[in-house]
């Protein structure tokens, strides 16, 4: 089962849509693939679309990545009591929950609720940053609560449609289109981590997590603005045409033995990929770094990975998805277990660099690899 890559029919037109609901996976009453379909819509707004997503990827993924600040300061200061075991635990069903929740989201998505998904996610993932900001320190099951289960959720109903939806409409250059789009999360593991760690340490922890609270908020707002501007709404979500319409055959996705295969690997990938995430700043400070220095790695770490989301992807194009993934995963693997022989701040720099970028290729090829494999655009969530 392939999906074809091909020019479209249309001249100039970058992208697949229906004529009356360009923001859905669902197809309503004309093909996706026709050339009058592909004419109607304005080829510019699908960039509306790209920097919606950049918008939300910024929010959510950019935001997870900086949970190596949260981290360090959990097992220093705030949840001294409980074990860093206990204390990434927070990370990792926030991200576990990003993910797993797909099937659910995707399905949601499918069936045309794509605004609805975007908006209840940007209420929960704002208010779940404010509630983080008025929990009380050593209250680990608070914590839990508030930046797990409701960010986790909140980021849940943002993280996938947000990419599914820049899928569904690029066409000649969709790895590309990914690659930029994602790439937000890069820029946001960058900024996030140091305004983190400047503003805690000038106003206190309860005050910086408030502060990107409100900027998370007014970001994902304008991306809501965004796609409210460039998609169309659904004529009608609850028609039993329009169910029937939608409804992917999931006999034959979960026969489709490359679809599984692939499913599984980005499974056992994402066990492991997160660790330098979650334990690069304070593995550098305990062999000795300077917090001065220690505090900036983070930031060094993801702006390495915005690059590997946009060049890879540009190589992808050329070379193909599956032959740029495999060595960005070999060499990411590699550089996992190298961490352990490196004590100094030069050595974890170019660890950083080397890593967010390989890293980064995975995290923005893997959506592109999934959606080669959708026979359908009704599928892609």
């Amino acid at each position: 089962m392939t999906l074809d890559l091909g020019t479209s029919d249309a001249k100039g037109a970058d992208l697949t849509s229906t004529t009356t609901d360009e923001c859905y996976g669902t197809s309503r009453g004309s093909s996706l693939e026709s050339k009058e379909a592909a004419e109607e819509f304005e080829p510019k707004k699908v960039w509306l679309i790209a920097l919606a997503t950049w918008l939300v990827q910024f929010c959510t993924y950019g935001y997870v990545s900086a949970f190596g600040v949260y981290q360090d300061y959990y097992t220093r200061d705030y949840l001294s009591a409980s074990t860093p075991s206990d204390i990434s635990w927070i990370g990792s069903v926030q991200l576990f929950l990003q993910y797993a929740l797909g099937i659910v989201v995707g399905r949601i998505y499918d069936l045309g609720w794509f605004h609805h998904l975007i908006g209840v996610g940007t209420v929960l993932q704002t208010v779940s940053l404010f509630m983080l900001s008025l929990t009380r320190r050593q209250r680990y099951p608070e914590i839990f609560l508030a930046q797990a289960i409701g960010m986790g959720l909140g980021q849940a109903m943002l993280f996938l449609p947000s990419i599914t939806v820049v899928s569904h409409h690029f066409r000649r250059r969709r790895v590309v289109a990914t690659g930029v789009a994602v790439s937000g999360a890069s820029v946001g593991g960058v900024i996030w981590p140091i305004l983190l760690n400047q503003s805690s340490q000038a106003l206190g922890f309860p005050n910086a997590i408030r502060i990107t609270a409100a900027l998370i908020g007014a970001f994902l707002l304008v991306a809501n603005l965004l796609y409210f501007i460039a998609c169309s709404r659904p004529t009608s979500i609850s028609s039993s045409t329009s169910f029937q319409s939608s409804r992917p055959d999931f006999r034959a996705i979960f026969t489709d033995v490359a679809y599984l295969v692939s499913i599984a690997a980005a499974f056992c990938i994402n066990l492991g990929l997160f660790f330098p995430f979650f334990y690069l700043q304070s593995y550098a400070l305990s062999v000795g770094i300077k917090s001065s220095l220690a505090f900036y790695l983070l930031a060094i770490l993801n702006g390495g990975s915005a690059f590997g989301r946009i060049i890879p992807n540009i190589l992808a194009g050329k070379f193909g998805v599956y032959n740029t993934l495999l060595p960005s995963l070999y060499i990411s693997s590699a550089l996992v277990f190298a961490i352990f022989g490196i004590k100094n701040f030069a050595g974890l720099t170019i660890f950083a660099i080397l890593y967010g970028f390989w890293s980064g290729a995975y995290v923005s090829l893997i959506p592109s690899l999934l959606c080669q494999l959708s026979p359908h655009p009704k599928e892609l969530g």
